[in-house]
């Protein structure tokens, strides 16, 4: 390679190199100021070039054409390619810079005190990368080179962001380094399906492939080459971790060998978890307002003239004002409105106090058209007079109306699994079923900012592991009625959620 270049140097009277973060074999990583972005922080990736001039000419062509199409690329949550230049007989890619860590380097971390990526934050990282890819996949493109060393956590609003595109990495390798081609390709086989390594062929279910191949990796910090049976063309990793009964089958088809037997596009995926492809970055907030700052000068015109929401509303009500500000009838209006006001409130406070018998509308109370929810098999009993202070079924409803509680019976069958679905809006749900003792049962809540409690016929959680829960698994201590209650966590006004249960009888 070329000597390396010392910081404070400025290439193509632009980039000032200020730091030299990383050196391989084949390329160099720079942190540079981008002097035609007001000193906006970039990286600079160098790569020397070796080759005839014919394969030269040919690989620069090729730069030029992919450079052209991520260029193209606009999303928050992938790393923006901004430019590629030639110089001293290196070729110089320049990327945006994120400030954040790496999924490789977070799990690095995690490792020091004995910790892995958690099955919640897998599902996370799934709610907020599927968007991307759909974007991605959505104009043609494919990633290629899905890794945790390509899936940065960004610091300001911790969101994943998308680097190190597959199709430029193998461009490097084909072109300018030939011999470690074959080497560098099989490196990656770890992440990358076969169909790449064999045709060098990539669709958006290969993405899907090296997307679960990372999110396994993270949740049991094995390397890919000690999960994969190469006898059995199969991933095993429920040695190292145990996973809900729907995200083990999600990562199971997503990882087949075969293109055919995969999910053939972001969406299915989703599905199958019952995720939203509404991207979390979609709209401009406060707090990505400085990455559309960032872009300006550099991308298209039609980006640079683009106004945030905000932007736009204020607008929007400045023209409302000045137009109602200059109609005379809308202002003649106003002022009649003005002048008739204080007399007819001068009226209406004679009027009261000249008829003080008539009283204010009592509310007509109108009886209660839904049945209360009781446990089938039960017969409601009418409360003593000792009960009053503690108001049951829909007498309960009525002392507490800002909690409403929806109760469904279940009849589980022992040794079949049981699916529910449903939404929560600010109120509680629960299921009742019939248990016996020595029964075991198992309940996996799969949601954002609800929890679970299980109650014993004595209304009480069963075990101190049941109460304010996400999983639960044991044995029923008694013969009864037992309560499952979904509850919204503080300040969650909606969230949909998934209950699995399995009830088994005492082997």
């Amino acid at each position: 390679m070329q000597p390396i270049i010392t910081t404070d140097t400025v290439l193509q009277n632009r980039y000032r190199l200020t730091k030299i973060v990383s050196q391989g074999a084949v390329e160099r990583l720079y942190l540079a100021e981008d002097q035609g972005r007001c000193n906006n922080l970039c990286t600079l990736k160098e790569l020397t070039l070796i080759q005839r001039d014919s394969s030269l000419e040919k690989a620069k062509e090729l730069f030029q054409q992919e450079a052209k199409r991520l260029y193209q690329i606009q999303h928050p949550q992938v790393l923006q390619f901004l430019s590629i230049f030639e110089q001293d007989k290196s070729l110089f890619l320049v990327q945006e810079y994120v400030e954040g860590k790496t999924c490789a380097a977070l799990l690095d971390e995690r490792l020091t005190i004995g910790q892995t990526f958690s099955e919640a934050e897998i599902l996370q990282l799934f709610k907020q990368l599927l968007p991307v890819l759909e974007h991605l996949h959505g104009q043609g493109m494919i990633h290629r080179a899905i890794s945790p060393n390509s899936i940065i956590l960004r610091e300001r609003d911790h969101l994943p962001v998308l680097t190190n595109f597959g199709s430029i990495q193998e461009l490097v390798s084909q072109f300018l380094f030939p011999s470690t081609y074959l080497l560098t390709s099989i490196g990656e086989l770890g992440y990358i399906p076969a169909e790449q390594i064999q045709t060098g062929k990539a669709y958006p279910s290969s993405d899907l492939y090296a997307f679960a191949a990372t999110c396994v990796v993270l949740l049991t910090a094995q390397k890919p080459q000690e999960l994969f049976d190469d006898t059995q063309l199969s991933w095993n990793w429920q040695h190292y971790v145990t996973l809900s009964p729907e995200l083990d089958a999600v990562l199971h088809r997503m990882l087949s060998y075969k293109p055919s037997d995969r999910y053939q596009s972001v969406a299915a995926v989703a599905q199958a978890l019952r995720l939203s492809l509404e991207s979390p970055s979609a709209q401009i907030t406060a707090t990505n307002l400085s990455w559309w700052q960032s872009v300006i000068g550099h991308r298209p015109a039609a980006v640079a003239s683009s106004t945030s929401p905000q932007e736009q509303l204020a607008s929007v009500i400045s023209v409302s004002k000045r137009q109602l500000w200059e109609n005379p009838w809308v202002v003649a209006i106003i002022f009649l409105i003005a002048a008739l006001l204080p007399g007819v409130s001068a009226w209406l406070l004679v009027s009261s106090r000249l008829n003080p018998s008539r009283s204010s509308v009592q509310p007509t109370v109108l009886p209660q058209a839904f049945p209360s929810p009781l446990i089938s098999g039960t017969t409601p009993t009418s409360p003593s007079a000792s009960d009053s202070a503690t108001p049951t079924g829909t007498e309960a409803l009525k002392s507490n109306q800002s909690t409403v509680t929806s109760l469904s019976n279940l009849n589980l069958h022992t040794g079949k699994r049981t699916i529910l679905r449903g939404s929560l809006k600010a109120h509680q749900v629960e299921y009742a079923f019939q248990g016996e003792q020595g029964q075991h049962l198992s309940a996996i809540l799969i949601a954002e900012g609800v929890v679970l409690n299980i109650l014993g016929p004595d209304r009480t959680p069963i075990v101190d592991g049941a109460d304010q829960v996400t999983h639960y698994q044991g044995r029923l201590p008694a013969t009864g009625v037992y309560i499952i209650e979904l509850q919204p966590t503080h300040g969650i006004s909606r969230s949909r959620y998934k209950l699995i249960l399995h009830l088994a009888n005492p082997a």
